[in-house]
């Protein structure tokens, strides 16, 4: 049986939370075991607690806010956007991001897929 849409939720809006200003262990303790991540699509999938670990350490330092947008959900998978920006003294990133992903019965993410590219990305 599918997670609830509200528990799928949640776990959506956790995720950017956790992603902007959390750890990396609040971010992988969304994640089912066996996981994968494709950030962005077209990159070598990331399968193993080690490179979830190593690819989240990388954002856990910077200073960051989200905006969550539209959030499609149907049975055990979810498509979102959101806009990351990350604050850098008098600049900032941001980049626009459509996320696929599916859940399991407990709303824990099975897969992710990010998908942007460098067009997505606005220095201001």
């Amino acid at each position: 049986m599918a997670p609830s849409r509200e528990s799928i939720l949640n776990t959506i809006e956790t995720y950017v939370k956790s992603v902007a200003g959390g750890t990396v262990d609040d971010v992988l303790a969304l994640y089912a075991p066996g996981a994968t991540v494709e950030d962005p699509v077209g990159t070598d999938p990331r399968t193993t607690v080690e490179s979830l670990r190593e690819f989240y350490g990388i954002i856990e330092p910077l200073e960051q806010t989200v905006e969550l947008g539209i959030v499609k959900i149907a049975a055990d998978t979810a498509a979102f956007n959101f806009t990351l920006t990350t604050h850098m003294g008098e600049q900032k990133v941001e980049i626009s991001v459509i996320d696929v992903m599916t859940f399991d019965d407990d709303a824990k993410i099975t897969s992710m897929k990010a998908i942007w590219g460098p067009e997505d990305m606005v220095t201001r």
